[in-house]
């Protein structure tokens, strides 16, 4: 790899029973030619550093919304900041065995068109800056010891409407488990039927890696808001490539709402001949969503109103790297002035926001993107990438966040 300097080693410490490990990587170095590489620490925003300029920001466009019938010059859409352009990332990250292990790459988010190389091998891209995605990493392709990644980004030219920042914004993560294993964003977890009384929780567990036929013992405990094991179900999957569903009934559940944001956890083990072989965490909320017409929406029986804002992602002059403590400020200053929800204006929010949101309740509308193919709002903005990547990113976006206690409505556009 032209250029290339290694960068102090990262060890991943693995587990000896159930061998799943979240290694998030935080130091890399970041260079927009490959040539004069700087230490950073991720997440992070090359273009929040600036130098400002009016040329960053200027587009001809008509704003039909306001009414114009032709295309005027426009400044103040992205701030003037130059996040237009190219940048790379390199790290390295030490393995000590990759014996029985497999590997997958978790990315929160990288604005934009990521392309992701391991020791010099590509081994995937996304396009939209905003979602979440990971990659499964081929076999072989990382080995016992030292090696390296890199991530390629590209924000074009006329492609937002605001500032979206640019670079690795969000958190990346190596993710190791056994062949056996609970892909990422492998559960799903529902609640039927809730009551004051009890609650039903069904929870549909993924298995990947299993040979046609094997058994394996899946075993999840319902862990309460005050780390109490309520409900279990220790049952056997006989492996035929289908999803594996279990039942739970929870009495007197503590249920989710804005002024009660409790919450559960179904903690699942597999185990096979005997050893546990991985540990699959789902934090969800007890709570019941309808949706009646003529008369609104109920949480929990209860008519409740949406007191919302719609809110971009950015924060300010921090720039657009996630801060969970500056997220947490901002949540509790919608609470202090009276709201109970948000709109993820115009695109997936970080998971930082959401479950903070569980945490703290507030209400959400996920929101994917900004235009469609036939009506793009940016030259180079999603409608010019809709054709091939909504189908993709709209099933990130649910599966990442079909869980979360907060999430009670999906947008599928501005």
């Amino acid at each position: 790899m032209r250029g290339f300097f290694i960068l102090p080693a990262l060890a991943i410490s693995l587990g000896v029973s159930a061998q799943r490990s979240d290694t998030a990587l935080k130091q890399w170095e970041f260079s927009h030619d490959m040539s004069d590489w700087k230490s950073v620490s991720v997440p992070h925003d090359w273009a929040i550093y600036g130098p400002f300029d009016r040329s960053n920001d200027l587009q001809k466009v008509t704003v039909e919304q306001n009414g114009e019938k032709t295309a005027t010059w426009k400044t103040g859409r992205t701030g003037g900041l130059p996040y237009i352009g190219k940048g790379y990332y390199r790290t390295t990250f030490e393995v000590p065995d990759t014996a029985g292990q497999v590997f997958a790459f978790e990315f929160d988010g990288a604005m934009s068109n990521p392309h992701v190389k391991v020791n010099g091998k590509e081994i995937g891209h996304w396009a939209y800056g905003y979602n979440s995605f990971y990659i499964n990493v081929p076999a072989g392709v990382i080995v016992p010891g030292k090696n390296s990644i890199e991530v390629s980004l590209e924000n074009k030219e006329k492609s937002s409407r605001w500032y979206p920042g640019a670079g690795l914004y969000r958190n990346v993560r190596l993710v190791t488990t056994s062949p056996v294993h609970v892909p990422t964003w492998g559960t799903y977890v529902i609640t039927p039927v809730v009551s004051a009384k009890e609650a039903s929780v069904r929870l549909t567990t993924e298995i990947a890696g299993a040979a046609k036929a094997q058994k394996i013992l899946v075993k999840t405990d319902i862990i309460s808001p005050d780390g109490t094991v309520v409900a279990t179900n220790n049952s056997v999957y006989h492996a035929q490539g289908q999803p594996f569903v279990q039942d739970f009934l929870v009495e007197k559940p503590q249920l989710w709402s804005p002024d009660t944001p409790y919450l559960y956890e179904a903690r699942t083990t597999l185990s096979v001949d005997g050893k546990d072989v991985d540990v699959y965490n789902t934090r969800f909320g007890i709570r019941s969503l309808e949706y009646i017409p003529e008369k609104g929406f109920f949480l929990n029986g209860q008519y409740t109103k949406f007191k919302g804002v719609c809110q971009h992602h950015d924060l300010g002059p921090l720039g657009a790297a996630v801060n969970k403590a500056a997220l947490a400020r901002q949540i509790e200053m919608l609470k202090d002035m009276g709201a109970n929800a948000i709109r993820t204006s115009h695109n997936m929010p970080a998971p930082e926001l959401v479950e903070l949101c569980d945490q703290m309740g507030m209400m959400l509308m996920v929101e994917p993107f900004d235009d469609w193919s036939f009506r793009p709002k940016s030259q180079n903005g999603y409608g010019s990438i809709f054709g091939e990547w909504a189908h993709k990113d709209m099933e990130n976006m649910v599966k990442h966040y079909r869980n979360n206690a907060s999430v009670v409505m999906w947008s599928v556009v501005n």
